[in-house]
């Protein structure tokens, strides 16, 4: 059982915070700047910006770590190298707060997750609401607003990106691993709920966070991203007792291949009759925007998630035949980025 008792409550002058981005211009600086007074120090993890993303960390006083980018980039190898240069520079940090550098802090975030981490030594990893800064500029930017109010409050089996971690733990279990390109969140939380941690969110928004998605390409890279983390995880941990994403790759494999696929191949030998079956998916999303309005969402935030939960599927489904199809043929898995280019 993962504890840490020893040294009673943390307070923020052993709290330490990891920074990561590319390219994050404007957003970068909103996050470093939000950081709160008193904590013990932070480190920014920079994957090859053209911008002045690390000119304006170093600016600030905030130690950088150039990541060397020969080496396939992926945010779980990117987190490591900011975690090991932190407490490299801090021995004396006990808790690590991992956060994107599109990301800013709310006020009073750090001092309400650091709290409740010391509320029982059995708590490993606290995290609190994740907001779009701009989820009416967007259906897409709202869509990921929608996405982070989904998460249930209290004791729970995963984590978002953004997170509070005890050290002794997140070492215990060898950090995220390098190789997980989407979803290493997900994966980092399996190996610490298995050595005994416990995870919590609290009913406090953490980060304001900036998506700036305003093409549909985009949403579809992501959607593609997130299957292939279905697909990756399921393939590491999908045996039982933990069965992670198993479900969740059979769902986007029968709606995403499955039914079209079976649409299309009968409809010669059913005259056209076989096309309606595709009458699943406009009742699909009736189904989810029911299920979201229930939860206590709103009509426009409720059609927009059944419209993207059903339609996602199919670039899900690319993600998860790009996975199985890398591994066939042994090639490292490469990040999937949707945002590109940033200078604002």
């Amino acid at each position: 059982m993962i504890s840490d008792n020893t040294h009673g409550a943390v307070g923020l002058d052993e709290v330490g915070v990891v920074a990561i981005g590319r390219n994050e211009g404007d957003r970068l600086g909103r996050c470093l700047d939000s950081l709160p007074l008193g904590i013990r120090g932070a480190v920014y993890v920079d994957s090859g910006s053209t911008d002045d993303s690390v000119a304006e960390a170093r600016r600030r006083g905030v130690d950088v770590v150039d990541l060397d980018m020969s080496r396939p980039f992926t945010a779980a190898r990117a987190r490591n190298a900011g975690f090991d240069r932190l407490l490299a520079l801090f021995p004396d940090v006990k808790l690590v707060h991992f956060v994107d550098g599109d990301c800013e802090f709310v006020p009073g975030a750090v001092e309400a997750v650091v709290a409740e981490m010391n509320s029982a030594p059995d708590i490993v990893a606290v995290c609190g609401w994740t907001r779009e800064r701009h989820p009416e500029r967007t259906a897409f930017n709202a869509l990921c607003d929608i996405e982070w109010r989904m998460r249930p409050v209290g004791d729970t089996t995963a984590f978002g990106g953004i997170f509070l971690v005890r050290a002794s733990a997140f070492r215990g279990v060898g950090g995220f691993d390098p190789d997980v390109i989407a979803a290493e969140d997900d994966e980092v939380g399996i190996r610490l709920r298995q050595a005994g941690g416990r995870f919590r969110r609290i009913d406090h928004v953490s980060v304001l966070h900036d998506a700036a998605i305003t093409r549909v390409g985009q949403w579809w890279t992501r959607a593609k991203r997130c299957g292939h983390g279905f697909a990756q995880l399921a393939d590491m941990h999908g045996a039982p007792p933990e069965r992670y994403f198993v479900d969740e790759v059979r769902r986007t494999c029968a709606w995403g291949v499955g039914l079209p696929f079976l649409a299309t191949v009968f409809a010669p030998p059913t005259l056209g009759l076989s096309l309606f079956l595709l009458a699943a998916y406009p009742t699909q999303m009736l189904r989810t925007y029911r299920a979201t309005r229930r939860q206590g969402f709103g009509a426009r935030d409720s059609v927009l998630w059944g419209v993207s939960c059903t339609a996602a599927k199919i670039p899900e489904s690319v993600g998860v035949i790009k996975y199985y199809l890398d591994k066939l043929k042994k090639r490292q898995p490469t990040i999937i980025e949707y945002k590109g280019h940033k200078n604002a």
